[in-house]
């Protein structure tokens, strides 16, 4: 075979390839070379809707439920993960399958565990419409039938978004951003007058009504929730005062509440046991405004709350009565000019 005819049928195999490749569809599952041909729609995830700008989904969230709705809002397709080591790969990613149009996404992250937070709607593709698909959260009734929550509440994540969807192969890829509906609040009493301290002397107690979810995310109606400590202990520290050293006392307590809004701040209340004397009482997410700083003074009140997940507050007594002067909120001084608050 001489050389002529030997490059006529590369360029005849050659021009079959391209061919191939022009007309073929991303389901054909046609893959020359590796790393092509995965075509159709990706869904990653981020979690950067936090107080520090910074992506921690890999780090923080363990589960994810992902549903798609058509333009009617009905469930067309839905898929959960639940491997935390593939959640925490950098290049996580769930494939979908879905024909041209346009679609509502919507994401509930740590739910699949159904340790503190429901589900309210079975998903049935074809029937279950996006309205419904609600989150409830976990609580107990005590004796006066007053609902309680007195356990570390699991983080729940929310992410909604549209896409649409070309009738032209080729990949597609979508990044959801998710947003943080649980908040840590850690209370310390600071004993001043060297008495010592008894956490288990103290109630510390959180009220609101922000247990249920719309797929949206906005707070529905709901019941008012007592929030109670999960975890109380004492504590002393040693503290260098006139080159004497003076022991501090401390209580601290842990409370993992919902969601807070800026239009309704949820109350907080710090009782003595052994008296039923209220120490103290404030509006806490008034309060956490008050401490945005200057780095964050042009954030609006809603996005502040929604972005800052923990809270430090402590209180300082003297011989159990608070100094109601001031408090400390993450390390920010307030001070107090309304004294109907204690």
């Amino acid at each position: 075979m001489n050389r002529v005819h030997i490059f006529r049928r590369i360029a005849l195999a050659s021009a079959m390839v391209v061919a191939m490749l022009a007309t073929s569809s991303c389901n054909d599952g046609l893959n020359i070379f590796d790393g092509q041909g995965d075509c159709g729609v990706y869904i990653s995830f981020k979690y950067d809707y936090n107080i520090k700008f910074a992506n921690a989904f890999a780090n923080e969230v363990n589960s994810v439920a992902l549903y798609v709705f058509d333009e009617n809002g009905v469930l067309v397709e839905y898929t959960t993960a639940t491997d935390k080591e593939e959640l925490s790969k950098e290049k996580f990613e769930i494939p979908l399958e879905l024909a041209p149009g346009k679609y509502n996404l919507l994401a509930w992250g740590g739910l699949m565990n159904e340790e503190s937070f429901d589900l309210l709607a079975e998903a049935k593709v074809g029937e279950t419409k996006i309205e419904e698909v609600q989150v409830k959260m976990h609580r107990k009734y005590n004796d006066n039938g007053e609902a309680v929550v007195d356990e570390d509440l699991l983080p729940l994540y929310h992410g909604s978004m549209p896409i649409e969807v070309s009738d032209e192969d080729g990949t597609y890829r979508h990044t959801m951003s998710l947003k943080k509906n649980t908040n840590s609040v850690r209370i310390l009493l600071h004993e001043m007058s060297g008495q010592q301290m008894d956490a288990d002397q103290y109630i510390f107690e959180i009220k609101d009504n922000n247990g249920l979810y719309d797929w949206d995310n906005t707070l529905l109606a709901d019941e008012d929730i007592t929030y109670s400590a999960w975890y109380q202990e004492t504590g002393s520290a040693d503290v260098e005062e006139s080159r004497a050293i003076t022991s501090i006392s401390v209580a601290l307590a842990e409370l993992t509440i919902g969601r807070m809004r800026a239009d309704k701040s949820p109350m907080l209340y710090i009782k003595n046991r052994l008296t039923g004397e209220m120490v103290a009482s404030l509006p806490l997410a008034e309060y956490a405004l008050l401490v945005k700083g200057y780095h964050n003074e042009s954030m609006g009140n809603q996005e502040y709350l929604d972005r800052q997940d923990e809270y430090t507050l402590t209180f300082f007594l003297d011989e159990g009565v608070w100094l109601d002067a001031y408090i400390l909120i993450n390390s920010w001084r307030v001070v107090i000019n309304n004294a109907e608050l204690n």
